[in-house]
């Protein structure tokens, strides 16, 4: 049985749409993966939980403004839900987007020393304890612990067929992205290329095994900033 995808993005006076069919990725359907993500999910609130308070003051001592950041994304076949994170940047980072050169090609927006990032904002990412919330998006069935990275819709608007593609599974907290070079990767083709190869070498323990090389790759501060 084939999947039909049909999504329709409103960005301002631009409208974008596609329809096609696709066969579901083995993945969407693993009851293996299913209960991998909602063993993760529970043990990552148990974490949130203990770090919450030291966290969430740091954050609002740091800068002025909301402990959380939240955010719409698109998900697995284009369908929106709502990301929560750790506000890792001033409450204002929008307005002042267009002062930040963009280091990065293509449809990710990357640079290294980012002023908009606050200083617990630049521990809190090199850690990845700003996604620890996501964990509740992962439990809901929303995202789960190994997939690719959720898209905003000024992104998704800019999609080529290819590009659509990486959303043939659900979203992942961490993935082959997160893996393979993290912040260093800076060109969006590259990460769909990752995306990808994600798809094919999928099986149930490969998830395992990208969670167990994730782990590796935060304590040593591999590739983030």
């Amino acid at each position: 049985m084939y999947q039909i995808q049909f999504l329709k993005i409103f960005q301002g006076a631009n409208t974008k749409a596609w329809e096609f069919e696709i066969p579901p990725h083995p993945s969407v359907n693993s009851l293996f993966k299913r209960i991998l993500d909602i063993m993760g999910g529970i043990i990552g609130l148990l974490i949130l939980a203990v770090v919450f308070i030291p966290i969430a003051i740091m954050v609002k001592l740091d800068s002025p403004g909301p402990i959380f950041f939240t955010q719409e994304r698109y998900g697995l076949y284009g369908k929106t839900f709502i990301i929560c994170k750790f506000r890792s940047m001033v409450t204002d980072a929008e307005k002042l987007k267009n002062l930040v050169k963009n280091e990065s090609e293509g449809l990710i927006f990357k640079n290294k020393d980012d002023f908009r990032v606050t200083k617990i904002g630049r521990f809190l990412r090199s850690s990845s304890l700003d996604e620890l919330p996501q964990f509740w998006n992962v439990l809901v069935g929303q995202m789960s612990l190994v997939g690719t990275r959720p898209p905003t819709a000024d992104e998704v608007i800019q999609y080529n067929q290819r590009h659509w593609q990486r959303l043939n599974v659900k979203p992942g907290l961490t993935g082959e992205w997160q893996i393979n070079g993290r912040s260093h990767i800076k060109d969006f083709e590259d990460v769909v290329d990752l995306d990808l190869q994600y798809q094919s070498k999928w099986h149930p323990m490969y998830d395992v095994f990208v969670i167990f090389k994730t782990i590796y790759v935060i304590v040593a501060r591999i590739g983030a900033f």
